[in-house]
C-alpha cells in the first residue's frame, strides 16, 4: 500500500467533478487513506489510485493532489474502466 494522505481539502472544482461523476466523498477518503498507488504527475501533484467496484464493475479510481499546499488539496477525481491503462506494474 502507498503513503496515505489523512489530512487534506477537496477545492470547489473537484467537489464538482464529484458531483457530475457521481463520487462520494467517502469513496475519495478510502482512495486518500488507502491508496494502492500513488506517484507524482508532475512537481508538487501526485495522484493516488485504487481499484473499486461500482455498481457491480471494476473501475480505477484517481484521486489528484496538490501536495505543495498545506493541507494537500484535492483538484480533481475521476473513475475510469480502463485500468491497465494507468496502473502501473511493479518492477
Amino acid at each position: 500500500m502507498a503513503q496515505p494522505i489523512v489530512r487534506y481539502l477537496i477545492t470547489t472544482h473537484a467537489q464538482l467533478q464529484m458531483r457530475r461523476r457521481d463520487i462520494s466523498a467517502l469513496k475519495v477518503d478510502e482512495v486518500l487513506r488507502r491508496p494502492e498507488q500513488r506517484f507524482a504527475v508532475r512537481p508538487g501533484r501526485e495522484v493516488l489510485q485504487s481499484r473499486v467496484r461500482f455498481q457491480s464493475k471494476r473501475y480505477l479510481m484517481r484521486v489528484f493532489v496538490d501536495i505543495d499546499h498545506d493541507p494537500p488539496e484535492v483538484v480533481t477525481v475521476y473513475r475510469t474502466s480502463q485500468v491497465s491503462k494507468y496502473w502501473r506494474q511493479q518492477p
